[in-house]
């Protein structure tokens, strides 16, 4: 009888340390999506959870031991299952899955965010995509201009017509047209020898070239720039973001502590919104952060990493796929079937 008894309380002993494993992961979890409770209540509710479900895997075993009787055996086997998949299958293991595989990723994931963020706000602030879109521009014009001097000089060694003829005249034509010219005033002097043409030549090359740096002077001025008042703000959440990122390189910040998360989300959070209002001074990586930095109401990446609900879309989406989540819900799975054995054995109904 000793015997048994003492095998009770190893069994008891075994069922609190693996329930208080869960509860924590559980209670962990709950506190990280509802910050603003405190999370002794967190505690209170979820120790409440994992009780009944444990209470539901007795009311399991027991209604299938033929050895013993139970009144409405089924009805408590039914019973049992419920408060498994109530208790149990949509609170405990979700929640321990979704801590575990949080501690594990959230450094990397609010780095991850702050790097991306900061790269399109370092685009804001240096006007990368219009100055790209200028450059392009200069070149584009450039290329045209000289593949048409190219065709003046042709035109004027033309050994069937050289000198000032009407083609020549039709490409100076076109190339004031590029440079948005009124015209170009054709060489006065005369194309008879070769010595003459190179002169003409040379004329028409120095008036264009100098048309065409005007005319790139126009675009880099016709550029779309931000405001004063814009460049302010995307400083000012540039700089916040770089001391977050600063604060968990140090280990100042705690991610796993939900106050300091919830701080780090609302600066990445004004970070997207820079991002979504400065959209038309950013070149987007890829449609999805498109999408994802632009939308009505943006989540961030690590906003979501606090939710259960999101992490579990996010794994069923394959999100997270080579970033070991189906590990932690075994993990999960094992610690509260652990905890489940210890509490049957403990309180096993007897004979």
């Amino acid at each position: 009888m000793e015997q048994k008894n003492y095998m009770k309380l190893v069994w008891l002993f075994g069922f609190i340390a693996f329930a208080a494993v869960s509860c924590w992961a559980t209670s962990e979890s709950l506190h990280l999506l509802l910050p603003s409770w405190p999370l002794v209540l967190c505690y209170i509710v979820v120790n409440g959870f994992f009780i009944i479900a444990s209470l539901g895997t007795k009311m399991i075993v027991d209604s299938l031991n033929q050895n013993v009787f139970v009144e409405n055996r089924g009805l408590k086997l039914f019973g049992g299952i419920l408060l498994i998949l109530f208790f149990w299958g949509i609170c405990s293991m979700p929640t321990n899955t979704h801590t575990f595989f949080y501690r594990n990723t959230v450094n990397d994931q609010v780095t991850a965010d702050v790097s991306s963020t900061q790269g399109y706000l370092n685009q804001i602030l240096n006007n990368q995509k219009n100055e790209q879109a200028a450059q392009k521009q200069k070149e584009t014009l450039r290329a045209k201009i000289t593949a048409l001097l190219g065709d003046l000089k042709a035109e004027l060694d033309n050994p069937n017509n050289p000198g000032n003829g009407p083609k020549v005249k039709e490409i100076l034509s076109k190339i004031a047209i590029e440079l948005g010219a009124a015209n170009i005033e054709p060489f006065s002097g005369p194309c008879n020898s070769r010595q003459e043409r190179e002169r003409a030549y040379t004329a028409y090359a120095n008036k264009i070239t100098i048309l065409r740096e005007n005319r790139e002077k126009q675009i880099e001025e016709s550029i779309l720039r931000p405001s004063d008042v814009q460049m302010k703000k995307v400083k000012a959440v540039n700089n916040n973001l770089t001391i977050l990122q600063k604060g968990i390189d140090e280990k100042q910040i705690d991610l796993n502590k939900a106050e300091h998360m919830e701080e780090a989300c609302n600066r990445i959070n004004q970070g997207y919104a820079e991002v979504k209002n400065c959209q038309d001074f950013v070149q987007f990586n890829s449609a999805s952060d498109k999408e994802k930095y632009t939308a009505e109401n943006p989540v961030t990446d690590s906003k979501r990493l606090l939710s259960v609900k999101d992490v579990w879309q996010d794994f069923f989406a394959g999100k997270y796929a080579g970033r070991g989540f189906v590990f932690w819900i075994i993990i999960s799975i094992l610690v509260d079937l652990a905890a489940f054995i210890f509490f049957d054995l403990a309180f096993k109904k007897e004979v």
